[in-house]
């Protein structure tokens, strides 16, 4: 009788250093994963790391969040220009009533979110409202604390990224008061944008938490947040809602925005990751929109 022989084990897979490839290892970097040798290992709070993600470490300290970058024209300050802009025409428009208390009929004409008229096909709504606000007050509190944050996100995670985190965060932010607010909410003010700069923020320090700054940023982060908790609380008016679908993006957006590994790898991680949040936000807005179209009288409204 033939004796049964077990298939012999996989031969053990041999991985040499990316800096030296004739010295065999099987650390890898703690950021990037790429296998390091001892030469190359430089302790860190957790694990190894390699020299190039050391030296990109210490360049990121040294300029720190809040630098202002040089060349070309500031995002933040566009954005800033951005939002100045509409709320000098709600003015124009609603007269000198509108600088303090602005009619719900003038922000509806000029593009508040407003449920009904988002499932009856008026999608830009999720867009324009972000650009508008509710008094001077309103439009000054959200300049400063954009201006706060935006210059920090900025200058850490570049123009583009500072773009997409405000946009594709706002419209989440959007999506998140669309989809779970009454439907008679009129939303208007940019706070959903700057939760999700806020956000991006968060995801920037919190990777970096090991050094006393950032530390010191995520405690500020915190005491920030709470404070807007305490408020939403005390002013039913605020959309809450906006805020923490703005947060939530904007952390998703920020880890994007700061992933690690080869440079094809990232980039395939960072579309991949911006579309699945696009595509999350449309997939709501449709299930939201068909559970508004199929409210009695919705017909009557948008036949």
């Amino acid at each position: 009788m033939a004796e049964d022989h077990l298939p012999s084990p996989p031969a053990p897979t041999i991985e040499v250093c990316y800096r030296h490839p004739d010295v065999q290892t099987r650390v890898h970097c703690t950021r990037c994963e790429r296998p390091i040798c001892p030469d190359c290992m430089i302790p860190a709070p957790v694990g190894f790391q390699c020299p190039e993600c050391v030296a990109e470490a210490r360049r990121d300290f040294r300029r720190g969040p809040g630098r202002p970058l040089r060349g070309g024209v500031s995002v933040t300050k566009a954005l800033l220009v951005a939002i100045a802009i509409p709320f000098v025409i709600e003015i124009v428009v609603g007269g000198p009533q509108a600088l303090f208390n602005p009619s719900a009929k003038l922000l509806f004409d000029l593009g508040a979110m407003q449920p009904i008229a988002v499932a009856g096909g008026q999608f830009w709504r999720l867009f324009t409202a972000m650009f508008l606000h509710v008094g001077v007050l309103h439009v000054a509190l959200n300049a400063y604390f954009f201006w706060l944050f935006g210059r920090m996100v900025e200058s850490v995670y570049g123009k583009t990224w500072m773009l997409l985190i405000y946009l594709v965060g706002g419209f989440l932010a959007s999506v998140a008061s669309y989809a779970f607010g009454p439907v008679t909410t009129l939303a208007v003010g940019a706070s959903g944008a700057i939760a999700a700069v806020f956000g991006a923020f968060i995801a920037y320090n919190y990777r970096r938490r090991q050094t006393a700054a950032n530390a010191a940023y995520l405690r500020m982060a915190v005491t920030v947040i709470l404070l807007n908790a305490l408020i939403a609380v005390a002013y039913r008016s605020i959309d809450w809602r906006a805020h923490v679908g703005g947060l939530v993006a904007g952390l998703a957006l920020g880890y994007l925005a700061d992933s690690s590994g080869p440079a094809r790898q990232r980039a395939i991680l960072r579309f991949a990751g911006v579309a699945t949040l696009v595509a999350l936000g449309v997939a709501i807005v449709v299930w939201r929109t068909a559970e508004i179209r199929s409210l009695p009288g919705f017909d009557q409204l948008f036949g």
